[in-house]
């Protein structure tokens, strides 16, 4: 156990816990009136989120590893309860036992690969257990790459048919995310001969261009949103949900690079350690 131990695991509880708190948040506004049940569940949910996310910011960089261990063990299990309620919803939808009902399949379905994301790390940090950094490269970008292209088709969904050219923009992400998802799963198959240090800081530069786009559309759609600017059923909250989840893959992308060839990150650590 050591400092970094608990300055990495208030890192990923500050930043998911949140995630999982709007998370419920968006479920919740995606439910029918007479859906009382899963709204009262979801509100639920966003309170935990929202307790856990507030003593994450209590605690420091000095707080005992411990305490840290517990805290993490109670957190993981919180977001085991989010998992499944996210996957009881998704088979309500995907068994049109909730017809009208505005939660997409393909976002509830996002949403709980993220909860599972964010609890398999957990188990990592408590057991000291972290992946390879090669592994961790084409796991990483395997996940976020799915994530970034769901992003570019909910925005697209979400937009007002009207809003021609920003679907054709988002519709562009969509496939171009597709397309590098596609690539990293080739990436994945080759393991561990792919896993050179050439081919992976080529992967990384390639994935970073595509990132800064899109989390440079998405400032600018959230701007556009805040604004009143364009027409859509995007909540506020959501563009800069989307913005956030992106801006943490160019940092995570950029910490691998400094750590695979030594060159210095290019993107700030998201979330302060105080």
């Amino acid at each position: 156990m050591s400092n970094a131990f608990v300055i990495r695991s208030l890192d990923e509880v500050r930043f998911w816990s949140r995630i999982m708190k709007e998370h419920s948040l968006f479920l919740k506004l995606g439910f029918r009136c007479e859906d009382k049940q899963l709204i009262h569940e979801a509100e639920q949910f966003y309170a935990l989120f929202e307790s856990i996310e507030n003593r994450a910011h209590a605690f420091t960089a000095g707080t005992d590893p411990q305490t840290i261990t517990k805290f993490n063990e109670e957190v993981h299990t919180a977001v085991s309860h989010i998992w499944a309620f996210k996957r009881k919803i998704l088979g309500l939808i995907i068994r049109c036992q909730l017809p009208g009902g505005n939660n997409l399949p393909l976002l509830v379905d996002h949403t709980s690969r993220e909860a599972n994301y964010f609890r398999n790390r957990l188990t990592e940090l408590n057991t000291g257990r972290l992946e390879p950094l090669p592994d961790a490269i084409i796991d990483e970008n395997v996940f976020f790459l799915r994530i970034m292209a769901d992003h570019a088709k909910f925005i697209s969904h979400l937009l007002d048919p009207s809003e021609r050219k920003l679907i054709d923009q988002a519709n562009h992400f969509s496939d171009e995310f597709d397309q590098l998802l596609f690539q990293a799963r080739d990436l994945d198959s080759m393991r561990p001969q792919s896993q050179t240090v050439p081919l992976l800081d080529q992967f990384l530069d390639e994935n970073r261009v595509s990132v800064k786009s899109l989390r440079d559309f998405k400032k600018t759609a959230r701007e556009l949103i805040d604004a009143c600017r364009i027409k859509s059923i995007i909540h506020p909250l959501l563009a800069d949900h989307v913005f956030r989840e992106a801006d943490r893959f160019l940092f995570i992308i950029d910490m691998f690079e400094k750590s695979l060839t030594g060159k210095q990150s290019q993107a700030p650590n998201p979330i302060a350690i105080h």
